[in-house]
């Protein structure tokens, strides 16, 4: 498999090369710093991507309440992901960093505190 990429690691945004080789290792070219041979690597091998949404609350003076996940989460499971923030009501108060949910291990964080 070999996919072109545009790193996203640092301002440079170099122009790279993966691919995966029968024997399983992943080669990069074109990275300028080693952040992007990783960057690249990850993309092939295991894609992930924080995930930012709102969810609703019960407030009427603040109707949605801002959230993300607590760290990347597999590509493939974006979509389950924002079913179950889809899905949420919170109640208020909430603070910053308050977690409000989990799915498959990774955290729905506050990304806002809200008062009733």
């Amino acid at each position: 498999m070999k996919k072109d990429l545009t790193c996203i690691s640092c301002p440079i945004g170099c122009a790279m090369t993966a691919e995966v080789r029968s024997d399983g290792t992943v080669v990069v070219t074109g990275n300028q710093c080693a952040r992007g041979a990783h960057y690249a690597s990850e993309e092939l091998v295991d894609p992930r991507r924080v995930v930012t949404a709102t969810c609703r609350t019960g407030s009427e003076i603040h109707p949605r309440l801002p959230v993300r996940s607590s760290e990347p989460c597999p590509r493939d499971l974006i979509p389950a992901f924002l079913e179950k923030i889809s899905a949420m009501s919170i109640s208020l108060p909430v603070r910053q960093g308050d977690v409000l949910g989990s799915l498959e291990g990774v955290n729905i964080v506050a990304t806002r505190s809200v008062a009733d």
